[in-house]
């Protein structure tokens, strides 16, 4: 199992950056959240199997349709196992 802690920057709001994660975590079977910064980035964290996560992680390289994601931190985490299901966090 795996975790993963993510930051996206470009033009990731606005997009459906959210919409979509979450719909593809969903189909990967991966756990966790996506939300939004001030700071115009995207944040989430991945929770799942090595390949789920590993496959959210190439996805969120490019987005969905309009994004233009022009660079994704990744931070390895112990994985914890704490999500059920994949939310997006609106505030």
């Amino acid at each position: 199992m795996k975790r993963a802690h993510i930051f996206v920057k470009g033009r990731v709001q606005g997009v459906f950056f959210r919409a979509h994660t979450q719909k593809t975590a969903i189909g990967f079977q991966v756990n966790g959240w996506v939300r939004n910064l001030a700071d115009g980035r995207v944040e989430a964290l991945f929770e799942g199997t090595k390949p789920g996560v590993d496959a959210m992680i190439d996805w969120c390289r490019q987005g969905p349709s309009n994004a233009v994601v022009e660079h994704l931190e990744v931070i390895d985490e112990p994985y914890i196992g704490e999500f059920s299901g994949f939310h997006v966090i609106y505030y």
